[in-house]
């Protein structure tokens, strides 16, 4: 068989990659390599310079090849299919410097057809949407900004409980990954000891009363310092770095997010989350027996959180023998006034 034109294979450097991460001893010889791909030492070598020059630093010892020593801090593709390696069929994956909303980009590409599931990785916004066409600060800071898209064709009520499943599932990933606890503070908000980490937004569109288009929307500060926040979020938001007092990875987190994402929602599509579901929200439900006040348009209500119901619906204790449900609203948390010194 005749030997491939290195410089003709996009996956080369997801191969090369994954052989640098998972090598015993860190050390790959470019024998190995050169017999992987059917291609010439020096054509290796040549596919490690063009590496070196994205940022990546490796370093060569004779007899025993190459070991990955640095890889960039920013979002590198082949790096996260790297590291999603043996976890299941990647995803087609876009990586963006900056894009005015991934949310936005990810519309563009169900218009144009693009097979899901698709996700959608940015350093930056220019536009990212909150709830309620709210704006959300997408600073170039480390930080991810990501969309799962998916044509699930499901009812329209099965999608009352996704987004909190969904945020239930990544509150574990970052406690697993992190070593941290966070919270996750109904309807879509990731907290980490009262302060914001995260945020989600679930846009559908829905077709002869079938949910044809889902689109998963999630900010995380992941690197964020309190210099990169404006003024009035610096006592409010917080980054998984400061929290955990480590730097995140942003790469292997982004494959460990993509990975974690694609398998809650097979579960979700499959109905198979539900006992789950209820484990994870008692444990990182941070509403719980809290004084709350739920503002839904013109209305304001103010009581005891008590959970949520089979809907996902927020259930407030307003008085004795009296509860309110609600499916959608802003929750604020009154906090108590410090005592005098």
């Amino acid at each position: 068989m005749p030997a491939r034109d290195p410089n003709s294979q996009p996956a080369t450097e997801v191969t090369i990659l994954r052989e640098l991460l998972t090598a015993d001893g860190g050390y790959v010889s470019g024998n190995h390599l050169a017999k992987l791909f059917g291609f010439s030492r020096v054509a290796i070598w040549m596919q490690l310079q063009k590496l070196t020059k994205q940022g990546f630093v490796f370093e060569a010892a004779r007899s025993r090849g190459y070991r990955l020593v640095q890889s960039p801090p920013h979002l590198h593709q082949a790096l996260i299919l790297a590291h999603l390696t043996g976890r299941g069929r990647a995803p087609n994956l876009i990586t963006l410097d900056k894009v005015d909303s991934t949310n936005t980009e990810a519309g563009r590409h169900l218009a144009a057809g693009t097979p899901t599931p698709l996700v959608i990785l940015a350093r930056e916004q220019t536009q990212g949407r909150g709830r309620r066409g709210r704006t959300w600060h997408s600073p170039a800071a480390g930080n991810l900004y990501s969309t799962f898209v998916f044509r699930p064709k499901l009812e329209p009520a099965r999608l009352q409980d996704f987004t909190l499943w969904m945020g239930l599932s990544i509150c574990e990933l970052v406690a697993n990954f992190c070593r941290i606890e966070p919270g996750l503070k109904w309807p879509n908000d990731l907290l980490f000891q009262g302060r914001k980490a995260g945020g989600m937004l679930t846009e559908a569109r829905i077709d002869s009363d079938q949910v044809h288009d889902l689109v998963f929307g999630l900010g995380l500060n992941l690197n964020t310092t309190a210099d990169d926040l404006p003024r009035e979020l610096k006592s409010s938001a917080v980054s998984l770095a400061e929290a955990s007092g480590a730097p995140i990875d942003v790469n292997r987190f982004a494959a460990a997010l993509i990975s974690r994402v694609l398998t809650a929602y097979g579960r979700f599509i499959e109905n198979d989350y539900r006992d789950k579901f209820a484990a994870l929200w008692q444990r990182f439900d941070v509403l719980r027996g809290q004084t709350v006040t739920v503002t839904q348009g013109t209305q304001t209500v103010t009581g005891t959180a008590t959970g949520i119901d089979d809907e996902g619906s927020l259930i407030v204790r307003t008085g004795p023998g009296k509860t309110e449900r609600f499916r959608a609203g802003e929750v604020t948390l009154r906090r108590e006034p410090a005592p005098a010194a």
